[in-house]
């Protein structure tokens, strides 16, 4: 049987029962039915049994083992139950958030997966990528991903990169006809195939292969490559975790020694090192970082940012500066027609005449230039050209029928370097191009002028003319688009040399009005201490004007355009960056030169792109950033987050949330090293001074289990604070754990530490060792949990108040109820090896607990006076 590449046309349309129209919606329906989504099928999961008891394989559950096995040994079966309770405790929490961990990639997955312009119901129409069945009718234009495996019906230029399936890097030719001879896939030139990059021009492609059935489903399933890697912030906690870890062990040595020097039992001595060292080591570090960056996540991508890497999150906090797109970001993206500049005039859309023969190729230039279409008032594709679809339909122009009527023959799509598109067409029975494009490149081109009283060479008073009036339309922030014809020769080709000798027709000129929020983000921003820059293709003066409109262009500052970048050397250019706001008329290499200039000053930059000349910029940039609703799938695939409203607002919005985050978990951290610095302090203390020990293993488990995770992760549940934005960006050389952070850590513990002995004192002059042993492991556990109030904020719990956060309320209640329950229920008594306490005891533990929390607040309070 011949291949796909080996067929006719009209052969391969017969065999998938479809027409250049594409399937009807229920015959794509049905077929979604039997051939299945448009997926790659991912590698078999572990099932929920085997996630479970992969949970074992760890060095602290392994640890904690040895531990029940000792304790087995020397006859404390309630020390054994309880440690088997919590490792088998551990080990479903931690299947459970395996599981979550996996429906949140698998969300992930659908936000960012690609969507498809297909034909279908004689439409254009927009659809998830999964939801393309064989045989559909596929548009592909630059910087479209191609989502399927299919046989090239129309080419206009179009080029493909195809190195995800050759390795061959440079993008290759794709052209219509049959290919009769068998050629390997990097030679099906009239083929395009799944997960390759459309980088040039326009193409119309029938659907031959989907899902399993591509080639790249053949050979691979890129979600299946996907592999998760530690951001910089657990990669640095990992490292002190190890550090701290080889401390505690030498600790746990001394303790074991000195254990062995007062005559303890040696399994005894060594049950007791052990429990130290899984108390002490913050094993949870790691795992309260992803929790914490995950909720932050989802917090975002509610509002409208989809982070895909989570080391995004943490530098979201520290940048400095935006580097944003005007069109669609700052402002509406909602193009609408203003004035036309047309036979010298001045006049309203409404007031175009089709009877007029000027007006009339006005219209039809601005009808067939144009690959967007309305759909059910939905505009597919480019902004500017659907709003001149838009302008067209307001006078009752069947854009459609026009466009039907006339086919296009050739074209040169439009890019950022030539800034025209130019078609070709049979108008009147006559072969004409028609271009649009910037005024400054089109005149350069145009020899001649059409007026009413006919086409005539073009002076230099008219150029002056027609610049000055595309002058006044910039200066009042509006959009320009020049118009021009030219008649071609019967068998001229379509080249780029063609693009000369033309006539010029008119300007159409249009607003994309700022977005209502975008003056109060980029005031947010400035608070924040983050420099906005406003990077755009458009004219330098109409830049300039929306960019003043919202705040980004203040009194001193500077607009640069491109070919003025290009001649300023990097040292000028490192002196007057400082007050560069706007810089217009920019190509794909200036956007990543001012990324580096700003770099090179040690600022953390964020650049916004949805073009496929903006990908190279976004990898450049610390964060790059992706429009959801108009960028390029190059785009998405090489920024770190992407924004599914297209709006600079939600920039600043993740930058607060980052912050946020960053700041959570320091707080977390801060919660977790202080509250086990107070049991090792502790520990130490009474080893040192030969005192009995004060704690029993089980105690330790309890603390560790009840008063690390549950108030960490309430505190990383914290809300942002009102002056989060006030604040100046994080220096992202800035370790963690600071000088200031460990003191702050050593100093909370030592308080802690300190009324935990005065309990274990008071118990052990009343009633001996157990007593000193059960009030001492009721006042570290109580004094830990109100602990967790302090490390909510840098503020005092009156300014920053308990409603803001009900986790904390909820995991501090959680505690105490636990707390309780093994201080008054007898059968927990007997196994956490609690002694009964009087109630002058009881009074007395909750009294020193609380001491260590209202002499932080105190500072907290002269800090804030």
């Amino acid at each position: 049987m011949r291949t796909w590449y080996q067929r006719t046309e009209e052969d391969i349309l017969a065999n998938l029962h479809v027409t250049k129209d594409g399937h009807t919606s229920k015959a794509a329906a049905e077929l979604l039915e039997t051939k299945g989504e448009n997926v790659l099928e991912g590698g078999k999961k572990k099932s929920t049994l085997q996630v479970f008891i992969s949970q074992f394989a760890d060095l602290l559950v392994i640890i904690l083992i040895v531990a029940a096995v000792i304790s087995a040994f020397t006859g404390s079966e309630e020390s054994t139950i309880v440690i088997i309770a919590v490792i088998i405790l551990n080990a479903i929490l931690g299947t459970v958030q395996h599981k979550k961990a996996e429906k949140s990639l698998d969300s992930l997955k659908s936000l960012s997966s690609p969507s498809a312009k297909v034909i279908r119901d004689g439409q254009k129409m927009e659809i998830d990528s999964k939801y393309v069945v064989p045989g559909d009718i596929l548009l592909l234009e630059a910087g479209d991903l191609v989502v399927a495996d299919g046989r090239v019906l129309n080419s206009y230029s179009l080029q493909v990169n195809e190195s995800s399936l050759t390795g061959e890097s440079t993008s290759v030719d794709k052209s219509e006809g049959v290919l009769d001879e068998e050629v390997p896939l990097a030679e099906r030139s009239n083929m395009v195939y799944s997960s390759s990059l459309v980088t040039y021009g326009r193409g119309v492609v029938v659907v031959t292969g989907t899902g399993m059935d591509t080639e790249i489903g053949k050979i691979a399933s890129l979600m299946n490559a996907t592999r998760e890697k530690k951001t910089p912030l657990q990669v640095s906690l990992d490292q002190f975790s190890s550090k701290l870890a080889m401390v505690i062990m030498v600790i746990c040595v001394i303790v074991f020694a000195l254990s062995l020097y007062r005559q303890m039992p040696v399994l005894d001595a060594m049950m007791f090192a052990v429990a130290l060292a899984v108390a002490a080591i913050p094993e949870a570090l790691s795992s309260i970082v992803t929790i914490v960056q995950a909720m932050g996540t989802q917090k975002m991508a509610k509002e409208h940012a989809i982070i895909k890497e989570l080391k995004a999150v943490e530098s979201l906090g520290c940048v400095s500066v935006i580097c944003s797109d005007k069109t669609g970001t700052l402002t509406q993206n909602k193009m609408t027609v203003q004035n036309i500049y047309i036979d010298g005039k001045v006049i309203e859309p409404e007031e175009l005449d089709l009877k007029n023969q000027l007006h009339r190729y006005l219209l039809y230039d601005a009808i067939l230039t144009n690959d967007s279409t309305i759909v059910d008032g939905k505009g597919i594709g480019d902004p500017t050209e659907y709003s001149l679809v838009e302008m067209v339909r307001k006078i009752h122009l069947p854009d459609r029928v026009i466009r039907d009527m006339m086919p296009r023959l050739e074209e040169i799509p439009f890019d950022s370097d030539r800034k025209l598109m130019t078609t070709k067409y049979r108008l009147h029975g006559v072969p004409t191009l028609l271009t649009k494009g910037a005024l400054d490149v089109l005149l350069d081109r145009t020899t001649r002028i059409r007026t009413s009283e006919g086409v005539r060479e073009m002076t230099e008073a008219d150029r002056e003319t027609i610049l000055n009036q595309n002058l006044n339309f910039s200066e009042n922030g509006l959009r320009v688009l020049a118009f021009a014809y030219r008649e071609a020769e019967e068998n001229e080709t379509l080249s780029l040399d063609s693009e000369d000798n033309y006539i010029f027709l008119g300007l159409i000129s249009m607003i994309d009005p700022p977005r209502e929020e975008s003056a109060a983000a980029v005031a947010d921003a400035k608070r924040a201490g983050i420099r906005p820059i406003m990077i755009t293709g458009d004219h330098k003066i109409t830049a300039t004007a929306i960019a003043r409109q919202i705040g980004i262009f203040e009194d001193g500052d500077m607009a640069v355009t491109g070919t003025e970048l290009d001649a300023m050397p990097d040292g000028e250019l490192d002196e007057k960056i400082s007050k560069i706001s706007v810089y217009a008329r920019v190509s794909p290499e200036n956007k990543i030169r001012i990324v580096d200039a700003w770099q090179r000053r040690g600022h953390v930059v964020s650049m916004t792109g949805d073009g496929v000349n903006d990908a190279p910029a976004l990898k450049k940039a610390d964060i790059g950033v992706a429009m959801g609703i108009t960028g390029t799938e190059v785009s998405k695939d090489a920024a770190s987050m992407i924004l599914t409203d297209d709006n600079f607002a939600t920039i600043i919005k993740a930058v607060a949330n980052g912050r946020n985050v960053y700041r959570n978990i320091k707080n977390a951290i801060q919660f977790l090293l202080s509250g086990n610095m107070a049991g090792i302090l502790s520990v130490l203390y009474t080893s040192v001074m030969a005192l009995p020990m004060p704690f029993a293993p089980v105690h330790l488990l309890f603390i560790n289990l009840l008063t690390d995770s549950l108030p960490a992760i309430a505190i990383g549940m914290e809300p942002a604070e009102r002056d989060l934005l006030s604040e100046k960006p994080r220096d992202p050389k800035e370790g963690i754990l600071t000088k200031k952070f460990m003191t702050d850590i050593f100093v909370q513990g030592a308080l802690i530490a300190a009324v935990t002995m005065a309990a274990f004192y008071m118990g052990l002059n009343k009633g001996g060792s157990a007593l000193a042993s059960t009030m001492a492991f009721a006042t570290l556990t109580a004094a830990r949990l109100f602990h967790g109030f302090n490390c909510r904020s840098k503020h005092s719990i009156f300014k920053i108040g308990f409603s803001g956060n009900w986790y904390s309320l909820a995991a501090f209640a959680a505690g105490m109820v636990f707390l309780n329950l093994v201080l008054f229920v007898p059968v927990l008594k007997r196994l956490f090896l609690v002694s009964s306490l009087t109630s002058g005891q009881y009074g007395a533990i909750y009294l020193l607990a609380v001491i260590p929390t209202i002499l932080i607040q105190c500072v907290k309070m002269i800090r804030e006076h």
